[in-house]
């Protein structure tokens, strides 16, 4: 059910759509469907080619650059924002990376570069990103929200530096609540099960995943891409005012599960 205009942000930046199958793509169309203006980001041309018509697909006509291991292009996208809209309500940061050759083996063997990099797109873009989004972040309803994965709390085989990086990233998200909570700002995590998405097919033995995770969450299915998009929807609304520095699981009750 689509909720009324006063119990959603009205203005949302989202940054991670790569294609049709992202996350960040299932939360666009929710946020759409629910009557906030959007704006997309792209990290570089290949990116952009796959992100302009989606955004032209929902009327949405603000579509910046902006590659997270550059201070200065999120500076620059911020501005932009500030210039159009001067405040927004809603800021959705769906953006993980690590190399392939990171994502299979031990992760024992993961290198300094490889580390660096996994926690630099996974983890401290979002405390970028939050210090840069805090001055047009409406105050007492702004809203900054994560996707994190359960290989951030436990052991999933090949998930490796990810799961590192996604650890960092649910910890920023607590530290970030208390620094933003004084002005009104939320900050959470949903938690979403494995989906297929660019990211999710770099991990070895990715199918694997999926299978054992149907077979094994209580409701005996994977979620879907719509599922997550709801939730982190729910997060950037009115209707979540007092949740904060939480990590919501969406992932068909497979994280309680012990054996």
């Amino acid at each position: 059910m689509t909720s009324s205009p006063t119990s959603t942000p009205r203005r949302a930046a989202i940054f991670g759509v790569a294609n049709d199958h992202s996350i960040a793509w299932a939360i666009a169309q929710r946020l759409h469907a629910e009557g906030v203006e959007l704006a997309l980001t792209y990290p570089n041309e290949a990116i952009e080619k796959r992100v302009r018509p989606l955004a032209e697909s929902l009327g949405v006509d603000c579509v910046l650059p902006c590659d997270v291991t550059d201070d200065a292009q999120i500076d620059a996208a911020f501005a932009a924002l500030r210039q159009r809209w001067g405040e927004m309500d809603a800021l959705v940061h769906s953006l993980a990376f690590a190399g392939r050759d990171d994502l299979k083996g031990r992760f024992v063997d993961t290198g300094r570069q490889g580390f660096h990099l996994a926690l630099d797109v996974s983890a401290y873009s979002l405390v970028a990103m939050a210090r840069a989004a805090e001055p047009l972040l409406a105050p007492r309803r702004g809203a900054i929200v994560t996707m994190t994965y359960l290989g951030a709390e436990r052991v999933v085989p090949h998930y490796n530096v990810m799961g590192v990086a996604k650890a960092a990233l649910e910890a920023s998200v607590r530290y970030l609540a208390w620094d933003l909570g004084a002005a009104g700002i939320r900050v959470n995590a949903v938690s979403a099960g494995p989906l297929r998405t660019l990211s999710s097919a770099r991990i070895a033995g990715f199918r694997t995943m999926l299978h054992h995770h149907e077979e094994h969450a209580p409701l005996r299915r994977n979620v879907t891409a719509e599922e997550v998009g709801a939730t982190a929807a729910f997060l950037c609304s009115p209707a979540a005012a007092g949740i904060t520095g939480e990590v919501v699981h969406v992932d068909a009750g497979y994280n309680i599960v012990a054996m």
